[in-house]
């Protein structure tokens, strides 16, 4: 058995529909992806509290990186005059997909970049801790029975009346 030429089974493109166009963002470079996962990666460490890498962000501040993640697409959406939101949200979703998948941009851009929009909806909340609820919880596994109103020394309670 032979590999497949990579463009023949993996679709190395992202289509972001806008209003009535559809933009087409080619796979990014090498050295785009490397520096965008780096950059991300610092991002990360920046929210936790962490140290900055100064020479990563420095990089980042000396490029365009909306135009080198969105590529042929940028160009495009400029000609097109583009609202800034929308050209924002065009290239971080192709920075979560370059960083991610497919599957974590598309969830990224539907949510419209709010955060809490990531996060299930109420409905599926709900029904996620109704069922959660009604899983039966395991009983002890240190092997004893639990204490069933017998006192010490095994003689049972007369009952009250």
């Amino acid at each position: 058995m032979a590999f497949e030429a990579l463009g023949e089974i993996l679709d190395e493109t992202l289509k972001l529909p806008v209003k009535d166009k559809v933009y087409v963002v080619p796979p990014p470079s090498a050295a785009t992806g490397l520096r965008v996962q780096a950059i991300m990666q610092a991002a990360a460490v920046a929210a936790d509290g962490g140290k900055i890498d100064d020479a990563v962000l420095a990089d980042a501040a000396e490029r365009d990186m909306y135009r080198d993640v969105l590529g042929t697409a940028h160009a495009e959406m400029v000609a097109d005059d583009v609202a800034w939101p929308t050209l924002k949200h065009c290239a971080v979703t192709a920075m979560v997909w370059i960083v991610q998948n497919k599957d974590s941009a598309e969830r990224y851009w539907n949510s419209g970049g709010d955060p809490s929009r990531l996060a299930p909806n109420r409905q599926q909340r709900r029904s996620s801790s109704a069922a959660a609820n009604k899983t039966r919880s395991r009983g002890s596994s240190s092997g004893t029975k639990p204490h069933q109103g017998n006192r010490a020394g095994g003689k049972k309670r007369a009952p009250r009346q």
